[in-house]
């Protein structure tokens, strides 16, 4: 039997791309391996977000070739789909693969070994809005307990610095019935927890008459699962009536990643992105009206071309007022073909630097001061793994919110995975973990 690894870069919409890539693998008889270990295939699921994700993919690449000479190397995904000149000069990989082409793996891996030829499967019309959705299908996942579920792929928003829609291509959504079957196959293999990803989730059902909240009131519906998680919302999508609906859902994880990527008006226009501050606040007081004590999470880009010290100190107001359970904090990194790249005006890399501890250490601040305030609060935990501290044994899991929690393990208890918890919340153990005393 042939053995594969594969190895996942970038986002949750990759991974579960990489899954699906692992699932078709094991139907076609390969034995899949660790990505460390000797193998026959390695699949590299690239990212091209950033110049470090552009990188990483290169490096994997190299890498999988010194681990095995006479393997067959497969590169995939949006590093390829956007540099495939650069591949093709390189020679590492045996076989690329762009976005929209993955179910072909395969195939192109059986064609490959038939003719020893290189091989190239990269749309060429991925921008021009003619692609349809790529239908890949899942029953398990590398989770445990939650299942990440894709529902969307592309974006039409071409925010300045971005290059995801022309390594994505335009919005594609996937018809509402096969979410539906993919979300009942998981529940019947025990899932608890699903989490909709999509590389712009909100856009879902534009292209197809569907919609996303309705899409979610339907999954709510589906017996076995417990939670529904969403990914990364549009600004623009919380509006009064998606707030109140969603609120009317016991299962929605009250757990809301909004988009910001600034704090300044004017650095937002020069993005492209298409709200202004005062709408994105507006958007976390409904959150926060119709939730008790929600997970509001966000990016933030530093260093974007232009960006003044003023328009910086912007930003710090503006987050140090609205308040964070999360931040992730990006150093603005030039993309080749993007507006934003042929800017005269880039910031220097150490004024980025600077900018970014500076959010970073306020971003830990207001991490630790939300999850204090859940310090004697009653809360569900779902566990997934065994954890252990000081000589103490736990089970460890999340909140709804996504906050980490420990449960200390009794004599007799078997496998957590899967198991539900109520208690309190009593003090915090470690950095991110706190322990739940059960009632």
């Amino acid at each position: 039997m042939k053995k594969a690894a594969l190895h996942n870069l970038g986002c949750k919409v990759n991974a579960y791309e990489t899954q699906a890539m692992q699932q078709m693998l094991q139907e076609a008889g390969y034995e899949i391996v660790p990505f460390t270990e000797t193998a026959d295939v390695y699949v590299i699921n690239t990212c091209s977000v950033t110049g470090i994700a552009d990188r990483k993919s290169r490096q994997m690449l190299h890498r999988a070739r010194k681990k095995n000479p006479r393997a067959v190397i497969v590169g995939a995904g949006c590093h390829v789909q956007t540099k495939e000149a650069e591949l093709l000069a390189d020679g590492v990989a045996d076989i690329i693969i762009g976005n929209n082409r993955k179910h072909m793996l395969p195939l192109l891996l059986a064609e490959y070994e038939k003719s020893g030829q290189k091989i190239k499967e990269i749309p060429d019309d991925i921008g021009d809005g003619r692609q349809e959705y790529e239908e890949l299908h899942l029953a398990r996942t590398a989770e445990h307990t939650r299942a990440f579920l894709k529902v969307q792929d592309g974006c039409n928003q071409f925010c300045s610095y971005c290059i995801i829609p022309y390594a994505r291509g335009r919005v594609r959504s996937r018809q509402e019935e096969d979410v539906i079957a993919e979300t009942v196959r998981l529940a019947g293999n025990g899932y608890r927890e699903i989490v909709l990803t999509g590389i712009h989730l909100s856009s879902y059902g534009a292209d197809n008459g569907g919609n996303l909240l309705s899409l979610i009131e339907r999954l709510h519906t589906i017996d076995g699962i417990r939670r529904i998680r969403l990914g990364s919302l549009e600004p623009r999508i919380v509006t009064e009536e998606f707030v109140r609906r969603l609120s009317g859902l016991p299962k929605v994880c009250p757990h809301f990643h909004l988009s910001l990527q600034s704090g300044s008006d004017a650095v937002l226009k020069r993005m492209n992105r298409h709200y202004s501050t005062a709408e994105y606040e507006r958007g976390c007081a409904l959150l926060r009206r119709y939730f008790l004590h929600p997970a509001v999470t966000t990016d933030v880009i530093v260093g974007f071309p232009g960006e003044t010290e003023e328009e910086f100190k912007e930003t710090v107001a503006y987050l140090s007022r609205i308040r964070f359970y999360e931040m992730h904090i990006f150093k603005y990194s030039r993309r080749e073909g993007t507006r934003a790249a042929a800017e005269k005006n880039q910031v220097p890399e150490p004024v980025k630097a600077k900018r970014s501890a500076r959010l970073l250490a306020l971003a830990e601040e207001m991490s630790k001061e939300y999850r204090d305030g859940w310090i004697g609060k009653e809360t569900e935990v779902l566990l997934e793994e065994g954890f252990s501290f000081e000589g103490e044994e736990y089970f460890i899991g999340f909140t709804a919110e996504y906050v980490k929690a420990a449960v200390k393990r009794k004599t007799g208890d078997g496998n957590p995975e899967n198991r539900f918890v109520r208690g309190r919340l009593e003090k915090q153990l470690t950095d991110d973990v706190y322990l739940l005393v059960e009632f």
